[in-house]
């Protein structure tokens, strides 16, 4: 690419990538009172993929892995985030932030775009042992923090350990199987201590 050749594309990209700082989610960081955004979950999922890489399936690309984690979440720039738990709409959610991430990665010049918005479709379809993976790391995270801040935001909004399993359980087993089997058991002591919302 010459110098100054899609420059302009890239920057308004990359600034339009800076509303996902302001994409509020349901969960709030350790240790502190506001909740997290979608660009520091992303940020975050990145690093347990790669840090949980001993436990990945064998031969699994974790370059790729790390590209669809950092992608995404990318269409909530226009759509918010909703809660992983919610039960409904979830086609219509999809299809929304199908439209947005095409706008958004439209805002690249090709090769690059089409190949953030295959990223993105990899992810969303959960089919490659990297997209499994990938999914895992995603359906953790927020329950990893909410057993380490005693059930925030599943006490906050009326989460059941049973809807929590049920959403968690098949895409972590399907992409981790090592990192279901610890948390399963920490689920049930959530439970026990009543950490869960209904």
């Amino acid at each position: 690419m010459a110098h100054g050749d899609g420059m302009q594309q890239v920057i308004g990209f990359i600034l339009e990538l800076d509303k996902l700082k302001g994409v509020t989610r349901k969960v709030k960081p350790l240790g502190l009172a506001r909740y997290e955004n979608s660009a520091e979950h992303s940020w975050q999922l990145a690093m347990l993929a790669l840090s949980l890489s001993h436990h990945a399936p064998p031969g699994i690309d974790q370059d790729r892995v790390v590209r669809m984690l950092l992608v995404h979440d990318v269409g909530e720039i226009d759509t918010g985030d909703t809660l992983a738990f919610v039960e409904g709409g979830w086609k219509e959610r999809k299809a929304a932030e199908l439209a947005a991430v095409e706008r958004i990665f439209g805002l690249l010049p090709a090769p690059q775009g089409p190949a953030f918005l295959a990223l993105w479709k990899e992810f969303e379809q959960a089919e490659t042992p990297e997209a499994r993976y990938a999914n895992a790391v995603d359906r953790a995270m927020p329950v990893l923090l909410n057993l380490s801040n005693e059930g925030q935001s599943w006490r906050e909004n009326g989460i059941s350990h049973a809807r929590v399993v049920a959403r968690i359980a098949p895409p972590i087993q399907a992409g981790c199987p090592a990192l279901w089997e610890y948390l399963e058991g920490r689920l049930e002591e959530a439970r026990q201590r009543g950490w869960f919302g209904a």
